[in-house]
């Protein structure tokens, strides 16, 4: 995506969340996994921090590849190693993205990312824990969340919003094996609760809001909901840099229907209604979003100690999200409502749980 002015002015990054259970101990820890790249016209043979004290001073856009990888849950961290955009190389035709000895594509994900103590204390430019993790990991996308027109040809040719999104597997079947600080971790596909996303632009959003989850399972028969998925983003979006105000766009595909609560999709009449609290100990979201035919309500938690506040700067050189909070471990519920002459029917109260989470605003 990174063309004409964004490959100045531009990022592009394809995420990956899932849970894994230690070999040795049975202990389920929730992974992420992130190809990321920002400014690739910029340089070429070097990575360019944007954080580093002198190009600061210099007011110099960053220009790098990088893996984010990291946990969430007990001790939380996140790594970042950076790469120059000469060892970066991705197919137009199709999903294959290598970054160093890192690669990805629609099935298959494989890499390591490692940063030493000593990397992470005298290098605050990095914007990383210490720490080191290797993956070798087969993916199936099984259900997606399509965004609508924010995200068609004729907008992303025109570079219309600041920051687009395509949720290709909202529900995820990963298998494979994780290596975190020496410890061995399997990844079973049925309870992998995995998720693969994509986000590319010239800025971020502030707010900044993401729910997800494919773990589901109904309050009301207590039956596994195993093709469902439910999926929420956005915040605050700019077209064409003019803010759009409070937005979201998202919906709950329910055992093979999608409601879709979508303001993009106007025939579709959708609300949505977001808040956010943070507390003493747990960070706290809340969802409304309604259509012509259905409305839906949703509460999540997450522990404050289970969440990173996760590292970004933006294209320009500029870190203003410097409380985004960011989590893998939440956990909440839904109701879901059917619309009928004027009356509220009960669909389904459904649990929710291995949900990502995210919420942050730009620094005043």
């Amino acid at each position: 995506m990174l063309k004409g002015p964004l490959a100045v002015t531009g990022y592009d990054w394809w995420w990956h969340n899932f849970t894994g259970y230690s070999r040795r101990t049975g202990e389920e820890r929730t992974f992420f996994i992130e190809y990321y790249i920002c400014n690739p016209a910029l340089s070429r043979d070097n990575p360019v921090l944007g954080q580093l004290p002198e190009n600061k001073i210099l007011n110099k856009k960053p220009s790098y590849a990088m893996i984010k990888a990291g946990v969430w849950g007990r001790e939380p961290k996140q790594l970042h190693n950076f790469y120059p955009i000469s060892e970066f190389t991705a197919s137009e035709a199709s999903l294959n993205v290598r970054i160093g000895n890192c690669i990805l594509t629609e099935k298959r994900m494989e890499g390591k990312c490692r940063v030493t103590k000593e990397e992470a204390l005298l290098h605050p430019e990095y914007m990383s824990d210490a720490g080191s993790m290797e993956w070798e990991l087969t993916i199936h996308k099984k259900i997606a969340y399509h965004v609508g027109y924010g995200a068609s040809k004729f907008f992303r040719e025109l570079n219309a919003f600041e920051m687009f999104w395509h949720a290709e597997g909202i529900k995820t079947k990963y298998s494979g094996v994780v290596i975190l600080d020496g410890e061995i971790y399997d990844v079973f596909p049925e309870k992998s609760f995995g998720y693969a996303d994509k986000n590319w632009g010239r800025d971020f959003t502030s707010p900044w809001l993401w729910i997800s989850s494919c773990d589901l399972r109904s309050r009301i028969t207590g039956k596994i909901l195993a093709n469902s998925a439910i999926e929420f983003g956005g915040g605050r979006p700019k077209a064409f840099g003019i803010p759009l105000g409070g937005k979201l766009l998202g919906g709950l595909f329910y055992e093979g229907k999608m409601y879709d609560y979508n303001f993009s999709k106007v025939w579709t009449g959708s609300k949505t209604r977001f808040q956010f609290r943070e507390g003493e100990n747990m960070n706290i979201w809340k969802v409304k979003a309604s259509n012509i035919d259905s409305e839906l309500e949703l509460i999540l938690k997450c522990p404050k100690t289970e969440m990173l506040l996760i590292n970004y700067e933006a294209p320009n050189g500029k870190k203003l999200h410097n409380r985004l909070w960011n989590g893998g471990t939440g956990y909440g519920r839904i109701k879901l409502y059917k619309k009928d002459k004027g009356r509220r029917l009960l669909i389904d109260e459904i649990e929710m749980r291995h949900t990502g989470c995210e919420y942050g605003e730009y620094d005043k």
